[in-house]
């Protein structure tokens, strides 16, 4: 399979997209779905045509560590 780029139409994905039980009614949630080749494909859930970012298993793994210890909770 070819990989897949950044920016790719997310609807164009054969892909099984998911978001977290802590989503709203608001639409305020991103989705994520994994593709085959291994990639992890995420999307915002109130544009699912739009782009897709995607990343390894490594760079998700390393974010949701630094989420997890904190890292990113300034932003917030």
């Amino acid at each position: 399979m070819p990989p897949v780029w950044n920016g790719v139409r997310a609807s164009s994905l054969d892909a099984r997209w998911i978001k977290s039980r802590h989503s709203n009614a608001e639409g305020n949630c991103v989705e994520v779905a994994a593709l085959v080749g291994g990639g992890i494909a995420v999307r915002n859930s109130r544009d699912p045509d739009g782009p897709a970012l995607v990343y390894t298993p490594a760079e998700v793994a390393a974010f949701l560590a630094g989420a997890k210890e904190g890292e990113f909770d300034h932003l917030l």
